[in-house]
């Protein structure tokens, strides 16, 4: 594990129910990113959201799978809301799909490789469609489905290791990227390993993304509802109802030590 001396930071780091999230713009945070891909030093990105820290509480091997990376992130409204009345504040949300449309921007004038793992074949197909269209100056280096099993792990980081990307994009869902990224991030050599969730659906089309008016009322998990309602409505419910006691018990608990002094640098492996 090294350290990455030239990306300025803000020094804190924000300890939310145990889990240490980055309290970093989303341009800090893409800085951060540039030069370590300049340096060709590796970033295992994180993003949590209200629904991920109630599971990561259920599940030892995605909360460990979390923990593993060097940046996380708060990737819903309601954390960066609890953050600020737990007397701990971030400084805005970096959502993990806005994270990746800017790392493409990015990329688009550095001509940055990236690589796309996840979604069914015909979305993955579509993303390589628009990220040629969209972003020309962006060199997709490679591109596989999410549908493989364990055997079959190893064969698609090869594939990825052998793409030499810059930028690794993984739209798969929770425990399961987190577990890949976990497991594989040394041995393909990839800069910057984003798990990216279901985003590759809304940038083909597939899923419609909530309003920006939504988004900043932290209600797309609503919005999701609202598609999907015989899948999300139990799910959504049950999660947020644990988050809300989540949020009850720290505040009532002992005050922890709030924000921990970072060096200059992230946690990033060599």
């Amino acid at each position: 594990m090294s350290e990455l001396a030239c990306c300025p930071r803000n020094g804190t780091t924000r300890v939310l129910f145990g889990i240490p999230i980055e309290a970093l713009t989303m341009d800090q945070v893409l800085d951060h990113l540039e030069a370590s891909i300049a340096a060709r030093q590796r970033v295992l990105l994180g993003v949590v959201n209200a629904a991920k820290i109630v599971n990561m509480g259920r599940n030892p091997e995605l909360d460990h799978a979390v923990r593993s990376a060097d940046l996380i992130l708060a990737d819903g409204m309601s954390v960066v809301w609890a953050a600020k009345l737990l007397g701990r504040p971030l400084p805005e949300r970096v959502a993990g799909i806005d994270l990746m449309y800017r790392l493409l921007e990015r990329g688009q004038a550095k001509g940055h490789r990236v690589y796309c793992l996840g979604a069914t074949e015909e979305v993955s197909r579509i993303v390589a469609e628009r990220i040629a269209s969209d972003y020309p100056g962006v060199v997709l280096a490679g591109r596989h489905h999410g549908y493989f099993d364990g055997d079959g792990e190893e064969a698609v980081a090869r594939d990825i290791q052998a793409a030499r990307a810059d930028i690794l994009f993984v739209a798969m869902t929770s425990p399961k990227k987190e577990r890949f990224l976990a497991r594989w991030h040394e041995l393909i050599d990839v800069p910057i390993c984003h798990g990216v969730g279901g985003s590759f659906d809304v940038m083909a089309g597939k899923v419609r993304r909530a309003p920006a008016l939504w988004q900043r009322w932290g209600m797309e998990w609503l919005y999701r509802v609202v598609q999907e309602p015989g899948r999300m409505w139990r799910r959504y419910l049950v999660s947020n109802c644990l988050f809300m006691g989540m949020f009850v018990r720290e505040l009532l608990s002992p005050k922890p030590s709030p924000v921990g002094e970072l060096t200059a640098a992230p946690r990033s492996r060599a």
